[in-house]
């Protein structure tokens, strides 16, 4: 298990770059199945859970060359249909999450997709219901075997219907559209979806020959084709990190620059860390944030009643940065309730900044109520072990503004979602070590 030593307390200055969206990575690799044509695709961070995604791709028989950093051609002209019922994909399938997103391009291309049940994550029930839902309205046949955890789908020709999704899941809607691209007849998804990173998706699908309009909105039209052929992709960056860092920078009391950030496709972040009191500055592509070294400072509602930041789907704030977001109010001033909707273990890892001195009450699973410090008392150094990516870097941002060294155990969790991140720390002056 490897481990993190954090001397915090010290402010932070320089350029930050975002990594590729690990969340549009895991669609955009998927997809390569849907032809047998190359495909080649930009700005893929070298993080974990896409690592074992393209090893997964490789061991399914696709043809893989790296042609730089970040970019790699994708062929998969002789897919090994077998693989997918082997011991070996059982095992290495279960620990990626992601990996459910391959059921929908392979059931579409070979009429039939299976899956272990996937992995990820440790932060309350993810369930599965609305990507098989959806591939039994196109007409496929769903099998279960207990014992071995193990999904399965079939279907000689999927034929396109109409369907209104349970829920707005991105990974369901994804898998759903991936696989009625090829469907016989025309597929309407309401309550779809809507994220830049499905939406980065579709315009890839159409640049291979689907036909996708609502893109965008939660209502997608698909009408089905024959084939679909190559392309190249550049994914945008990833919006988790830039909050991450936005997040650091408050925390730190820090003048950082993160650069090219895709403003268009921010959505509510950055006016969610101004209601928190965070200046941000657009500069071109780049945001900006100056040294708060006078803190900051909570709005309140017009009415006075206190602020609620809680998660939805998109255009909703992402439920990744509720963890980031909580820990930057630590030290903000004035009160704030954290209302995580959609993951009911999320908020369990606020006791490691309780340790740290933080002020916080954990009403129940999904709410939390913060009160700042306002930088008056600092968090104070301690040990910590990261439960999940989006915990693992929010209990690193607490480690690096606390005085003292912290120690964080169990980074796996966080090289899963982030590139390099201590080397990169280190550049704009962390002091941070990988043991």
């Amino acid at each position: 298990m490897g481990t993190f030593t954090i001397e915090g307390g010290h402010q932070l200055q320089g350029e930050i770059t975002p990594q590729g969206a690990k969340n549009e990575a895991l669609q955009i690799l998927c997809a390569v199945l849907l032809t047998p044509e190359e495909i080649t695709i930009h700005n893929i961070p070298d993080i974990v859970d896409v690592n074992k995604l393209i090893s997964l791709l490789e061991d399914l028989g696709v043809k893989i060359q790296k042609k730089g950093k970040g970019s790699y051609s994708f062929i998969a002209d002789d897919v090994n249909l077998e693989y997918m019922q082997s011991d070996e994909f059982k095992h290495d399938g279960r620990g990626l999450r992601g990996s459910i997103m391959l059921v929908g391009p392979l059931l579409a291309r070979f009429g039939v997709g299976y899956i272990p049940k996937p992995g990820g994550d440790k932060i309350g029930r993810r369930r599965l219901d609305t990507h098989f839902e959806g591939f039994i309205g196109l007409g496929a046949k769903f099998r279960y075997n207990k014992e071995e955890h193990f999904y399965g789908v079939e279907a000689k020709k999927l034929k396109g219907t109409y369907m209104l999704l349970d829920e707005a899941s991105v990974t369901g809607t994804a898998n759903i559209v991936m696989a009625a691209v090829l469907a016989e007849g025309k597929t309407t998804i309401y309550n779809a979806a809507c994220e830049p990173y499905l939406q980065q998706l579709c315009h890839m699908l159409n640049r291979m020959g689907a036909k996708i309009t609502g893109l965008g909105s939660n209502l997608l039209v698909i009408e089905g084709v024959d084939k679909l052929g190559g392309t190249e992709h550049t994914m945008l960056p990833d919006m988790i990190e830039i909050g991450s860092w936005i997040g650091l920078a408050a925390m730190t009391r820090s003048e950082l620059t993160i650069k090219n950030v895709s403003w268009e496709n921010l959505g509510q972040i950055p006016g969610v860390f101004r209601k928190l009191g965070i200046t941000l500055e657009r500069k071109g592509d780049d945001i900006v944030i100056p040294e708060h070294m006078d803190g900051y400072k909570i709005q309140n509602y017009i009415d006075g009643s206190i602020l609620t930041v809680s998660d939805a789907p998109w255009p909703g704030l992402t439920p990744d940065l509720l963890s980031i977001i909580l820990v930057v109010a630590t030290q903000a001033k004035g009160e704030v309730l954290i209302h995580q909707k959609m993951f009911e273990s999320r908020l369990f890892f606020v006791d490691k900044l309780i340790d740290m001195g933080a002020k916080i009450i954990l009403c129940d699973p999904h709410r939390a109520t913060v009160i700042g410090h306002d930088f008056k008392s600092t968090l104070k150094a301690t040990t910590m072990v990261s439960p999940d990516i989006r915990a693992g870097v929010s209990l690193l941002i607490a480690a690096l503004s606390a005085k003292g060294t912290s120690t964080i155990h169990n980074i796996e969790q966080i090289d899963r979602g982030y590139e390099d991140i201590d080397s990169r720390l280190r550049a704009i002056g962390a002091r941070i070590v990988r043991v």
